[in-house]
């Protein structure tokens, strides 16, 4: 049994991280069904657990930079790491606010991890997580985060009961959200976003009690549920009938008669409520985020604004989008845009959703440009931008967004090898068929979406798709960031490199001599396609000239060209 940890030093975050994500992943489907505030959108579990996966990969990243050193990072380095990947991966109303808590967290356990720093960081968390919404509700995450904070309050010296405390703190108060907000009275249900934190809180009394807390609401007195009810064709213990409960709520926080099935009106004044989410990163001064904050309350609700130190994560509804967006860039540069409609996109209705589609391919790309193509191929695409790799939580949800029975998918990169394979057992556990291509260029994938036939049987279009895909050698440029050793010889800062599958083949001056070469070395073993991505920056010339190129030397071999829009690499090269 390993060691419970006295204070929460790096190690214990890194736990932490990992059971929250596991409780989140549990929970997931169960909160997403009790969403019915700020907008019934089925979403909340599913943003939180996003939210967390972000946060536990920046953590897992520290510790991948130490792994050649004989100690630990430090605490500091964790919880930061912590909150600054919940911040940029966060999702959504609750995911935000999620981030702002543990920012105000890590704000404090930065200087040390004992009860006493743990008591003042849920303090600091719950105060940070209020000022950041415009309009703070009670009955919400915001109140069972001061509960939380205000149960473990106190001297007590022993972490453990300084954990557990805030654990109990908040079920009570989860279990009293339906009495202060009326929409979740109507509706028969606790808040989602303060189940989720609540589960969160009970990740880290496992973290340092090494045991898992009992789960759901409590009631104000205390009392422990024990009334098993049937839900969803499963039985759950129910809420007790005493105190301040909400009767025929479950465990969970569903009705006991049944689960919800769609969305409920929940907006407080029977309106729909606007028609847009809209969040995004950005780079501003605090001065120019108080404006935006000014200008965004009056365009709309749900405004939560987190972060700070030049990085902030803006979530609104709207009704005017782009103005939304607009207002971002006059405070500053807004970038990792995310425009949900709710009545379309996010599946506002599910009670009305049609019928699953046999069969569909979900394709990751590399920039905007390629995105477009393979949406017009028929194919659901997730986006991966410079620096910004999809989770696998992102992959579950474009398989689900593909609304198919059978899913083929396209990770086109084989950093994304492990996450494409545990998106996809994902999604198997949640009845989906998956089969995985190995792409590991965006070239490859173009080659294997060309030849898929949904008509045709499911394993024969896989295997055509992988022959497809396995017989494109790829290439791409690159510029050299700083002097180092290749397969090809000593490259220096700002030298062209050319790869191939993967290897440095070419060191090159300029972008069209070192392209012209790749394409020589890659067309001497043959080839009857050439596939030139361009990327945002790169002039039309180029693929004018290098096609010129390929047809002088090889008559037989035919060139598509493709705008792949802002990417990582000036040029991606495909021959088949």
């Amino acid at each position: 049994m390993p060691q419970l940890p006295d204070d929460l030093d790096a190690v214990a975050v890194r736990t932490w991280c990992s059971l929250a994500l596991e409780a989140l992943g549990r929970e997931r489907a169960e909160i997403d069904a009790i969403n019915v505030y700020p907008i019934a959108d089925g979403d909340t579990g599913t943003n939180l657990y996003l939210t967390v996966e972000s946060a536990a990969a920046a953590v897992e990243a520290v510790f991948a930079a130490h792994e050649t050193g004989a100690t630990a990072p430090a605490t500091a380095d964790a919880v930061r790491a912590m909150a600054h990947g919940a911040l940029i991966g966060a999702r959504g109303n609750s995911g935000t606010i999620l981030a702002q808590l543990l920012r105000g967290m890590a704000g404090v356990l930065a200087d040390g991890g004992d009860a006493a720093h743990l008591r003042l960081a849920l303090t600091s968390a719950a105060d940070a997580a209020r000022q950041a919404v415009a309009h703070p509700v009670e009955g919400t995450v915001l109140t069972v985060a001061a509960e939380a904070a205000e149960a473990a309050r106190g001297e007590d010296p022993d972490l453990r009961t300084v954990v557990t405390a805030a654990y109990e703190g908040a079920r009570a108060a989860l279990a009293r959200t339906p009495e202060q907000l009326a929409v979740l009275g109507r509706a028969g249900v606790v808040d989602a976003g303060g189940r989720g934190l609540v589960a969160v809180l009970g990740a880290l009394v496992e973290t340092v009690t090494g045991q898992a807390p009992v789960r759901g609401p409590r009631t104000a007195s205390g009392n422990a549920a024990k009334t098993p009810v049937t839900v969803d064709g499963g039985s759950v213990v129910g809420l007790p009938v005493g105190g301040t409960p909400v009767e025929g709520v479950t465990e969970g926080g569903l009705p006991a008669s049944a689960p919800v099935e769609g969305p409920l009106d929940c907006p407080e004044d029977g309106s729909a409520g606007p028609a847009f989410e809209v969040i995004y990163l950005l780079e501003a001064g605090d001065e120019q985020v108080a404006r935006l904050r000014t200008r965004l309350d009056a365009l709309g609700d749900s405004l939560v604004v987190v972060g700070g130190d030049g990085l902030w994560h803006v979530h609104v509804h709207v009704d005017d989008a782009g103005a939304a967006v607009e207002a971002g860039v006059e405070a500053g540069r807004p970038y990792r845009i995310r425009i949900t409609h709710f009545a379309t996109e996010s599946g506002h209705d599910v009670r009305v959703q049609a019928e699953p589609a046999q069969r569909a391919v979900v394709v990751v790309v590399p920039g905007d440009g390629l995105a477009g193509l393979c949406t017009e191929a028929g194919a659901t695409t997730v986006i991966a931008r410079p620096g910004e790799p999809p989770a696998s939580g992102e992959l579950v949800e474009a398989i689900r967004r593909a609304h198919a029975r059978e899913v083929v998918l396209l990770p086109n990169d084989a950093a994304l090898r492990h996450t494409a394979a545990a998106a996809a057992e994902q999604a198997r556990t949640e009845g989906v068929r998956v089969a995985l291509v190995p792409t590991r260029a965006a070239v490859q994938g173009i080659a294997a979406l060309a030849v898929h036939e949904p008509d045709r049987g499911f394993d024969e279009d896989v295997v055509a798709m992988t022959a497809a895909a396995g017989a494109t050698r790829y290439a791409e440029l690159a510029v050299a960031e700083r002097q180092s050793w290749t397969m090809a010889g000593i490259c220096q800062a700002g030298d062209i490199l050319g790869l191939i599958d993967g290897d440095v083949a070419v060191i090159g001056s300029d972008v069209p001599h070192t392209a012209r070469t790749v394409l020589d070395r890659m067309l001497a073993a043959g080839g009857e396609l050439v596939t030139l991505v361009l990327g945002e920056d790169v002039p039309d010339a180029l693929a004018d000239a290098l096609e010129e190129h390929v047809r002088e030397g090889h008559l037989a071999v035919d060139t598509v060209v493709y705008r792949g829009g802002h990417q990582r690499a000036p040029l991606l090269i495909g021959v088949e």
